[in-house]
């Protein structure tokens, strides 16, 4: 898969390929979903809440099972924006972090917003699903940093004091461009993290994840991934706090049965390389998604992205087939999660007959604008 054109996709690959897509944008969204009832909450308090064990099903949070935070919203404006930056290629523009920007800023309207807005035609599809109008705890380094029309970068980043895991968890997208190479994944993350977590550990800890996801959906095993991910960090200033979270989940994995402690312990105060370091150790000692889900998300940090970074990782891994089915079930917006992907893997495998020389397809330009 050394490339995003059509020529070199078979029809299995595809079918690989979709399937990893959709397990992990569903991961994500199942993850968050788990996490957010007990998001603010301490063990004990889980406990409290839901018995002995902590939490283990879908609980109610904002009026329903099933419910997603911002981060799946933003999650699924990093693929629209992905997709919108390969269908701009064909015009010559070609700025991925550009793309993401608008999308990013697309979905900050969603939070401002009473409903879509039909006058803004470049908006495409994503942007016109009303369930995304609901505003789910976005934290301050989200507003501010999508707060105007000023895109952060790596020399002037937004936040730059911002270490919090928001922006790892939007980066598991970046992961699913098989045909790019790894280092490039990287450097994306990293610039698009800028955007609102300015703080090194946070951008290369976005860009460690997002490559991480990029080796598992290539077909590699966990452990080779994080490797891989460990050699790529090694080269760029200020990895250290990374790698060594990185190092310390390894080394976690094999110190005996899994519980909550060793969880608290991986993830410190909840900074972006904490969380990285929860994700990798419960997709790697979970006996099953399930279990490395509940795993996630029975600790006193960020439960919802811990259960968002858990869950991207278990899907680009095992495919959609693996997640719980009685929790995709009452996932919310899990039509939305599904259409969302399949474009997304159609775009990256097949976009040449849907905007290429041969002919454009008006229905894709229109869900997928060139404007903006």
């Amino acid at each position: 898969m050394g490339t995003t054109s059509g020529a070199v996709w078979g029809r299995a690959e595809q079918q690989d390929f979709r399937s990893r897509v959709r397990g992990t944008l569903l991961g994500v969204a199942v993850g968050d979903a788990l996490g957010a009832p007990v998001d603010a909450l301490d063990l004990a308090a889980i406990r409290e809440a839901h018995g002995a064990e902590g939490i283990v099903d879908l609980a109610p949070a904002y009026g329903r099972r099933g419910a997603v935070t911002h981060l799946t919203q933003l999650t699924l404006f990093s693929v629209d924006g992905l997709v919108r930056a390969q269908v701009r290629r064909d015009t010559g523009a070609w700025h991925p972090p550009t793309d993401l920007h608008r999308a990013y800023l697309r979905w900050a309207a969603t939070q401002r917003d009473w409903g879509p807005d039909e006058r803004r035609k470049d908006d495409g599809w994503l942007a016109r699903e009303e369930w995304l109008y609901a505003r789910r705890h976005p934290t301050r380094a989200l507003l501010l940093g999508f707060g105007d029309e000023t895109m952060g970068t790596l020399e002037a980043p937004k936040n730059p004091g911002e270490a919090g895991p928001e922006a790892v968890v939007r980066s598991a997208p970046f992961g699913l461009l098989v045909g790019w190479e790894p280092q490039l994944v990287v450097q994306l993350a990293v610039e698009c993290a800028a955007q609102t977590h300015g703080h090194p550990t946070a951008c290369l800890a976005a860009g460690a994840y997002a490559v991480i996801v990029h080796a598992l959906a290539r077909g590699d095993d966990l452990d080779g991934a994080v490797q891989k991910a460990l050699a790529l960090l090694a080269v760029r200033p200020g990895h250290q706090p990374v790698s060594d979270a990185l190092q310390h989940a390894l080394g976690a994995v094999r110190q005996g049965l899994p519980d909550p402690s060793r969880v608290e312990e991986l993830a410190g105060t909840g900074t972006a390389e904490g969380l990285l370091a929860v994700a990798v150790y419960c997709a790697l000692v979970g006996e099953d998604v399930r279990h490395g889900l509940c795993l996630a998300v029975n600790q006193g940090g960020p439960s919802g992205a811990a259960g968002a970074l858990t869950g991207g990782l278990l899907g680009a891994l095992h495919g959609e087939t693996a997640l719980p089915p009685a929790w995709l079930a009452e996932l919310e917006g899990r039509p939305t999660l599904l259409v969302l992907a399949d474009d997304f893997a159609m775009e990256m495998t097949q976009g040449p007959a849907l905007h290429g020389p041969a002919g454009s397809c008006p229905g894709w330009l229109a869900r997928y604008p060139r404007g903006a």
